[in-house]
């Protein structure tokens, strides 16, 4: 409750309101507890919780830290996780909403969308771009922070994805709403056999898996995507 619409009540009941709505987890000192962001959790269950994954420990925690310490950045956060089905894609974003939201994957400022299970048919992609859309700016409207997680991404129709863009893209707002404190992961199974021949190529150098940089990947992941598109 705000002080001004309980400005004609006398101050013991409005603190006692207060403590008792306070107690239901309704406010706190952040203004929204449904958003915790927990970085030192963040770093502790990348470091703890993620084995053989040195830079997904880092871009992540650098990457999602950067976001939250700036709360006038330009533009959403947008992540792109690659590998084969089983190598820790879902468990790096649980970890992510666990330790930014109160509730996790389950708090209402997050929504998970599972390309063939939320967008099954081809025919139905202009229906679909208006639901996403639509979903998109009703969570934004709803939390001050927002986590849209896209699994197996590689099966989002193209059209899925050009609707989508504008939100991605440094705008102040789009149709009136900003999408500034929005992160996107998108969990892609492509970039599996990329990954393996860039470690074996390593391997085969005698350097160890984990001077394997970002920028070994980067543009090899790129090419794979777009090949993958047609």
């Amino acid at each position: 409750p705000t002080r001004d619409l309980w400005a004609g009540f006398p101050q013991d009941y409005v603190s006692l309101l207060h403590q008792w709505y306070c107690s239901l987890g309704q406010c706190c000192e952040s203004g929204d507890c449904r958003i915790t962001n927990n970085i030192t959790g963040l770093a502790t269950d990348l470091q703890t919780k993620l084995h053989g994954q040195h830079l997904a420990q880092s871009v992540v925690l650098k990457a999602i830290q950067g976001f939250i310490n700036n709360p006038e950045s330009n533009k959403p956060l947008t992540l792109s996780f690659h590998g084969w089905s089983g190598t820790g894609k879902n468990f790096v974003a649980r970890i992510i909403a666990d330790n930014l939201y109160r509730d996790g994957v389950k708090s209402e400022c997050v929504r998970l969308f599972i390309a063939p299970f939320h967008f099954p048919h081809a025919r139905l992609v202009d229906t679909y771009k208006g639901q996403l859309r639509e979903a998109i700016r009703d969570m934004v409207l709803r939390c001050a922070q927002t986590l849209f997680i896209f699994d197996e991404a590689e099966k989002l129709h193209p059209g899925l994805i050009d609707a989508i863009k504008p939100y991605m893209d440094h705008y102040d707002n789009v149709d009136g709403v900003s999408y500034r404190r929005a992160l996107f992961l998108f969990l892609s199974n492509i970039g599996g056999a990329t990954i393996n021949d860039v470690a074996l190529d390593f391997w085969h150098s005698g350097q160890n898996r984990e001077d394997i940089g970002m920028e070994d990947l980067e543009h090899r992941l790129r090419a794979e995507t777009m090949e993958s598109q047609g």
